[in-house]
Parts: structure tokens; C-alpha cells; sequence
């Protein structure tokens, strides 16, 4: 009886340390973010390019319903995720997250690579970020030393940093669990870019974590039966589908065709 009274004593005060250490951080200013110099974006970052070109529209109209689910409660924390690779999550989550940060309002916003196995924004980017979430996750470096912008000071990112061991181990850590509570407090959106469902488990454990999940999906490459078994894994995960994200579509315009991602 001892020792478990010990146990519980332990993991109460250790539960205690980092409930102070997120109040603490809630009373400081915003985190200091490093900005990179000489990026260079990628082309299908739309809307860093030409806010109103059709493309960034379609974002926009995203963003929007993002926006007024849950009769005005905006979800806080939205991970992406697809069915299987290359269906244009990574895209996605940029491109949302830009047109988030231009909002009239200007809210902060965080996009999260969250892909410790082949995360990719920070190539998108154009930039050499060598730290990320997973030097954060295994102790190897704060948040601060991993966050960066480019040159819109709202917009805020985490590469994914060197791929790990464990990586859905480090995701269903309670220091995961721990940042993302602490992020939250300095950011008004955070999007999560997470591995596809069916591959690896680890979108579903950043789920739960999160307020809700977008499943992007590619017109005319992803069947049925996959997006059905990809909708199950995540129900089975016990998360928040807030709805899909359609790409590869091609719009038929006058005088013009527009491809859409």
C-alpha cells in the first residue's frame, strides 16, 4: 500500500509541476519566434502569392466554414489527414493556415508538422530548420528554439525535425500533451499536419488531442472503400471529423480552366 501511495503522490505532483509551468507561461508575452531569411516559398502555397487569385478563394471558403462550425465555437486545434499519401494534406494545411493568418483580424496562427516520419513544410518553405517537434518532444530543445516565421509575423511554424524511433510514441506522450496545452495559450489557431489514417496510427492519437479532424481526400485517385475504412480508423480513435477536403478538382471557367490544389 505503500509504494502505490508513493506512485500517486508522485504523478500528482509531477501533474501539479506542469499545470504550474503553463500557468507561468500563460502570464508571459507571446513566445519569441526566430525568423528565417531567405525563404523561398513554394509555388503551391497560393495565397502567399496572390491572396485573390481562385484558388486562394477556395481556401477562403474552407476557412470560412472552418470558422462558423460549432455555431461560432471555432475549433482551436485542427489536424489534417488523408486516407493514404500524396492526396495533398501538406498543401492543404499550408494553404489554410495562410489564408487563417490573413484574416482581417489578424489572429495567430501555428501550423505543426506533425509528420516525424516524411514531414515536408519546411521544404514547401524554402528553408533549412533543422530543430522541430520531435527535438522538442525528446527533451532536445524548447519550443522557442523550434518555432519560426517567414515574413508574415502571424503566421508561426514547427518543422517536424529529425525522424525519431518512436514517433507515435512521442505523440501520445503526456510532453505532447503538455505542449499542445501550452500552445494553445499563445496562438488562436493551430493547425496539426499529421501522417495519413490508414498508414500509421498517429493521426488518430494527434486527434484526440485536438478539437477536430479534416480528412483530405483526391478526386478521382482515393476509392470509396478506402475513405470508408479511413472515416472507421478515425472513429475508432474516438475523434471530432469535421468534414473533407476535396482535391485535384479542375473548375471550368469562361476563357480559363482552374485547377484547384
Amino acid at each position: 500500500m505503500g509504494k502505490i501511495t508513493e506512485a500517486l503522490k508522485k504523478a500528482a505532483e509531477e501533474r501539479f509541476e506542469r499545470i504550474e509551468k503553463i500557468s507561468r507561461i500563460k502570464e508571459r508575452e507571446i513566445l519569441v519566434i526566430k525568423k528565417q531569411g531567405n525563404s523561398k516559398v513554394d509555388a503551391c502555397v497560393i495565397p502567399y502569392f496572390d491572396s485573390k487569385a481562385h484558388i486562394s478563394e477556395q481556401y477562403k471558403i474552407l476557412r470560412t466554414n472552418l470558422l462558423s462550425l460549432n455555431k461560432g465555437r471555432t475549433p482551436k486545434v485542427v489536424v489534417l489527414t488523408s486516407s493514404v499519401h500524396s492526396e495533398g494534406k501538406t498543401v492543404t494545411a499550408l494553404n489554410l493556415a495562410m489564408v487563417l493568418a490573413q484574416s482581417t483580424q489578424k489572429p495567430r496562427v501555428l501550423l505543426i508538422d506533425a509528420d516525424l516520419r516524411r514531414g515536408k513544410i519546411a521544404k514547401y518553405l524554402g528553408v533549412d530548420q533543422k530543430i522541430g517537434l520531435s527535438e522538442v518532444l525528446r527533451d532536445k530543445a524548447e519550443a522557442s528554439d523550434a518555432l519560426f516565421n517567414i515574413d508574415i509575423d502571424n503566421l508561426t511554424f514547427m518543422a517536424n525535425g529529425d525522424i525519431p524511433e518512436n514517433p507515435a510514441e512521442l505523440l501520445a506522450s503526456e510532453k505532447m500533451k503538455e505542449f499542445l496545452s501550452i500552445m494553445r495559450t499563445q496562438f488562436d489557431h493551430i493547425i496539426i499536419d499529421s501522417p495519413p489514417i490508414i498508414s500509421v496510427t498517429d493521426a488518430g492519437i494527434l486527434g484526440s488531442l485536438a478539437d477536430g479532424v479534416i480528412m483530405v481526400i483526391q478526386s478521382g485517385r482515393t476509392q470509396r472503400g478506402i475513405i470508408k475504412h479511413a472515416t472507421e480508423l478515425l472513429h475508432q480513435s474516438c475523434v471530432q471529423l469535421l468534414g473533407h477536403v476535396l482535391t485535384n478538382i479542375e473548375y471550368h471557367l469562361p476563357e480559363y480552366i482552374y485547377r484547384y490544389l
